[in-house]
């Protein structure tokens, strides 16, 4: 009998009354935008840790298609992901053909990512045409970088093989080898400004290369998770003109595995701190309440449409 009570003593201590809930948020190379946008969500949620007991941690990683294949197979909670990576995911198309991740569930639409192609001005790339021949960063395989860069290039009749080299370097490397002049010009699907882009212009001088015309129309009309935008002037030095462009949303995605619990203390983390959440990037400074809903590309979690209804935005 005493044994039994020793056992039964130990069992409930070793079950802890209140566990703590600890969720991780995949994003992208340190100097883009998921990664500080991912440290800004933590440190929202972190702030209500002690009512919540869900603690926020962030992890750096390959980008889009990587933290959706880390949320199917469970090893992250969340993750951030282009919209038109998720829109492919959610429906079975692209690198997902055939194979629809089910599970796979949207949060929020933050803010937009834009194509953008750096080059060194004394590569003489002015239009998309002049990549032929030239040594091009795509993206780190498997990225929604990679993924859109390729999408361009066959509305535009453009083969990987009309490269003199394709590259396949991480975010985090692509300006040190424009600085060093192994590369001619870099595609990066960011938000603006960015701390990779800065860098590059700071060392060499740098164009940012218009991606308009009746291609990207086409690309733009037969995909509808694309819209038009421009890279702002100003933002990097010698580029003081706004260069037209295309993009998608940067979404905040997770599972239906993750608790209604975990996903709506997330969203009211950052709602009910909006303001601050804001201060917190310069890529967020024109988003609203009512833009995080825009630009979805999979269903909406029931803890992150909890909230929503709750705060009358939905």
């Amino acid at each position: 009998m005493k044994k039994l009570a020793t056992a039964a003593l130990i069992g409930a201590l070793s079950i802890p009354a209140f566990a703590a809930e600890f969720i991780t948020i995949g994003t992208g190379g340190v100097t883009g935008t998921y990664y500080p946008t991912g440290g800004a969500i933590c440190r929202l949620v972190n702030q209500y840790k002690k009512e919540t007991k869900i603690r926020c941690s962030v992890e750096s990683t390959g980008g889009s298609v990587y933290n959706i294949n880390t949320i199917k197979n469970g090893e992250l909670d969340f993750g951030i992901a282009q919209s038109d990576v998720v829109y492919q995911a959610a429906k079975g198309m692209g690198k997902y053909q055939g194979e629809p991740v089910k599970k796979l569930k949207a949060v929020m639409a933050i803010y937009p990512e834009l194509l953008t192609l750096v080059s060194r001005k004394d590569a003489n790339i002015n239009t998309l045409a002049d990549v032929k021949g030239k040594r091009i960063n795509l993206g780190n395989p498997g990225s929604g970088n990679e993924a859109t860069a390729l999408d361009l290039f066959k509305a535009s009749g453009i083969k990987k093989e009309d490269l003199s080299f394709a590259g396949a370097l991480k975010a985090s490397e692509m300006p040190d080898a424009l600085r060093d002049n192994k590369i001619d010009g870099y595609f990066y699907m960011v938000g603006h400004p960015t701390a990779n882009i800065k860098d590059a212009s700071n060392s060499v001088d740098v164009r940012i290369v218009p991606l308009s015309g009746n291609n990207v129309d086409e690309l733009i009309k037969t995909h509808p998770y694309f819209a038009k935008a421009n890279v702002p002037g100003g933002m990097y030095k010698g580029n003081d003109a706004d260069v037209p462009t295309f993009g998608v949303k940067a979404v905040l995605i997770t599972s239906d595995d993750v608790s209604e619990k975990a996903v709506y203390t997330v969203v009211k983390a950052i709602l009910e701190n909006f303001d601050t959440f804001k201060q917190l990037h310069p890529a967020y400074s024109n988003i609203t309440k009512e833009s995080l809903l825009d630009g979805l590309s999979a269903p909406l979690h029931e803890g992150a449409k909890k909230y929503f209804k709750e705060a009358g935005i939905l």
